[in-house]
């Protein structure tokens, strides 16, 4: 079952709320004595957690079918970059990765318990027999039972804590509806925030030598304009003045510290082809979520900020967001 995204949590009665987990979406299968950990795209996971794959070897239910969020607690939030670097072709490197921060698997749902086919039943249902479950999961088995609340206020206090080392945002699911696979019958909603970047540099959009994105930096504590993404949603009207003053700057010193095109997981052939500006410019992008000092996903153009100097664009921005989540320490101590 998959989510629509929202602007806002929904208003009124029978709504269950859920912290969404910054990790993988999975369902974590077991019949016949064998376990698999099928990802969204149907894509088998379980080579790359043959630690969750043991945990959930020993439980003493033979038969069922769970979903839920792979996720790798890291100096007490989750590494969405931790969980990346298990995606190795070499089963050496992947179980070293795993004993140096062993996975666990969050539930949230179940679609099948001991041969009870799940599907049909309301989220309600399907909820109590989840938790019926965890009554014999013992602690040390790396499962966890995510929370849920009718409360929106609740939610609302999660959404707010969204990007800060364990919540990517929060789910809205409604209570008397049976699990629909394939279909976007629930609500996601994200905490988005803005920072002030710096314009290092910029690509052209194919042949048409128009702008196609702008790429963004911020200021290391060495002083150094580190990438940390690009931002690309600007209305075709605005793309003649954006390209006269990337021109203008056209030529500068780009970035001092981390380039696109470096080393990095994000690299791909088209990363070398940018072109630096010396760095005068100062924009304010709209971004959900940060990895590895990165904005994981594309920016939001919001507006330019020639009020603000391009040294006070620094990674304090981002960081200041990152205190670890308590709700993952909740639900380790909940196990214990």
């Amino acid at each position: 079952m998959e989510a629509r995204s929202e602007a806002e949590l929904p208003r009124g009665a029978g709504w269950q709320f859920e912290p969404k987990w910054d990790g993988f979406r999975c369902l974590a299968r077991r019949a016949d004595g064998k376990v698999d950990l099928l990802g969204r795209s149907g894509k088998n996971l379980s080579r790359y957690f043959p630690d969750v794959v043991a945990n959930l070897s020993k439980l003493k239910a033979r038969r069922f079918v769970l979903d839920g969020e792979l996720v790798i607690p890291v100096d007490r939030a989750l590494s969405f970059e931790a969980l990346q670097m298990r995606l190795h072709p070499a089963a050496s490197r992947v179980n070293k990765l795993a004993a140096e921060h062993p996975a666990r698997l969050i539930a949230f749902d179940a679609l099948e318990i001991g041969g009870r086919e799940l599907r049909g039943e309301t989220l309600a249902v399907r909820r109590r027999a989840l938790e019926q479950f965890f009554g014999a999961v013992p602690a040390e088995a790396g499962l966890l039972l995510s929370p849920k609340t009718t409360r929106r206020a609740t939610a609302s206090a999660w959404l707010r804590r969204a990007g800060s080392g364990a919540l990517d945002g929060v789910v809205a699911k409604r209570l008397d509806q049976p699990y629909l696979a394939g279909e976007r019958a629930m609500i996601k909603v994200k905490c988005l925030r803005t920072a002030d970047c710096v314009v290092g540099g910029f690509r052209f959009a194919g042949a048409s030598r128009t702008v196609g994105s702008l790429l963004l930096g911020l200021y290391d504590e060495d002083g150094k304009l580190d990438h940390v993404g690009f931002v690309s949603s600007f209305p075709e009207s605005a793309r003649p003045d954006l390209k006269r003053r990337m021109m203008g700057l056209r030529g500068g010193t780009g970035f001092t510290g981390a380039a696109p095109g470096g080393p990095s997981r994000w690299s791909t052939e088209r990363s070398g082809q940018w072109e630096p500006v010396k760095p005068r410019l100062v924009v304010e992008v709209q971004y959900d979520q940060v990895t590895g000092d990165r904005f994981r996903h594309g920016t939001r153009f919001v507006r330019w900020r020639p009020d603000k100097r391009p040294a006070e664009c620094t990674f304090y921005q981002l960081h200041q967001e990152a205190a670890p989540s308590r709700l993952m320490a909740d639900l380790e101590r909940a196990r214990k």
